[in-house]
């Protein structure tokens, strides 16, 4: 049998099967037992490492302030103490719906009475000559956060293809590291799509003051290299950035291809309903490949953070074992740290979806709140260096309110209050 198993689960009716030995797959195990379910738990990853937190990955573990273990959801005995039989090294090769059964890329099948999907996402590839090289590095699996750790010497030039959360966090852990950083951006600003240009502004300026080398507006077309190792990255214009390494950020692909093949609806991510239910009864998924209906917001909504895949297993874990009152309807909420500054954002924006942003607090000293709103109402609030305050946005946020925007931005008066 591939790969490695720890606990029984085997014997009884049919389990309830969690493909993706991630943080969410790791939390519905946990919130399964939590909630009294006493039957089989397979969970299968293909791979070789139990579950673990992605983001430490592009934060305390890449800067070295976080051992290995650390960054671990449960401690190796957890899964034999638990019952849950864990199955690492292991892909599925296809899901069979009709027969309540997934097939192992070694042949085997495992039958299900539940599934749930928590297959994560995937980097999207950087579709130009040169990207195939060796020191070309994508940040998903903890092998990639120790082969950027080890580019990430003093005096190494290193350049970021994309400003995004991911390649932003490695810019700031390679210059803390004492590297040479480019950061390469196809748009004008940093997180311009999820931010606008008013709160973006202010990550521009923080890795400029850092000593990054932000360059805006620039098309890669080509990683240059010699004998399979690539040396820089050639522009639109002609120029070309020499680098020993280069990290590609350019965002990530919610991995439902298990789920499209196997006929369950899918459009950006695999479509559930508010209790993360597929377009089959028995499917369930959740996390970075989950579109999920938000009651809140009375859309689907696919959140690519940490806090989804921390708290929607909760949510399918008791929608599987027959809870009518399992709904997710949790306000998104992620966080970054970079340099000094440390920030989070509870909400939810679409990019263009807001009419106006509302500073508490001045952003060139990098301690003040932002709120994104429309129409009188906060979509979403960032604290920037400015902390405790994430349940009242939260408040804001989830009761839709029409708010004083003079009041909203008086740091005097009290968030409950505005």
């Amino acid at each position: 049998m591939a790969g490695t198993e720890t606990g029984a689960g085997q014997g009884r009716e049919r389990p309830i099967v969690i493909v993706g030995a991630s943080l969410g797959g790791a939390k519905a195990a946990e919130a399964l037992r939590e909630a009294g379910y006493r039957g089989g738990i397979v969970l299968i990853g293909d791979e070789h490492e139990r579950p673990y937190e992605r983001p430490p990955l592009s934060k305390g573990y890449l800067l070295g302030k976080e051992s290995r273990e650390k960054i671990y959801v449960h401690p190796p005995q957890w899964y034999a103490e638990h019952d849950v039989t864990l199955r690492l090294g292991t892909a599925v090769a296809a899901i069979d719906p009709a027969g309540h059964t997934v097939t192992l890329t070694d042949d085997g099948r495992v039958e299900y009475a539940k599934l749930l999907l928590t297959t994560g996402s995937v980097p999207r590839r950087l579709p130009v000559p040169g990207a195939d090289q060796d020191g070309v590095l994508y940040l998903r699996r903890v092998e990639d956060s120790d082969r950027i750790k080890e580019a990430l010497r003093p005096g190494a030039r290193i350049a970021v293809i994309g400003a995004g959360w991911i390649g932003l966090e490695v810019a700031a852990a390679a210059r803390t590291a004492g590297a040479e950083v480019t950061v390469l951006e196809a748009l004008e600003l940093p997180l311009l799509r999820v931010l606008g240009r008013e709160v973006a502004q202010v990550f521009a300026d923080l890795h400029r003051d850092h000593g990054v080398d932000l360059r805006f507006g620039v098309q890669v077309t080509e990683l240059t290299g010699a004998d399979g190792t690539v040396s820089g990255v050639r522009l639109g214009d002609g120029t070309e950035v020499a680098a020993d390494a280069v990290v590609i950020g350019i965002g990530i692909v919610p991995a439902a291809g298990l789920a499209e093949a196997a006929g369950l609806e899918v459009d950006n991510g695999i479509k559930t309903d508010q209790h993360l239910r597929t377009s089959d009864p028995d499917v369930y998924a959740a996390g970075d490949v989950a579109n999920a209906f938000h009651p809140l917001f009375e859309r689907h909504v696919r959140v690519e953070h940490w806090a989804n895949a921390l708290n929607q297993p909760q949510t399918a874990a008791r929608a599987m074992i027959g809870r009518s009152d399992a709904v997710y309807d949790r306000v998104p909420y992620f966080f970054t740290d970079q340099y000094d500054l440390g920030m989070e954002y509870v909400g939810y924006v679409e990019p263009g979806g807001y009419d106006r942003v509302v500073f508490r607090g001045a952003p060139a000293t990098r301690e003040f709140i932002a709120f994104w709103l429309s129409g009188g109402r906060v979509l979403a609030g960032m604290n920037v260096n400015v902390w405790d305050v994430t349940d009242p946005i939260r408040e804001l946020v989830r009761s839709g309110r029409v708010v004083d925007a003079d009041r909203l931005a008086d740091p005097g008066v009290p968030l409950g209050e505005v």
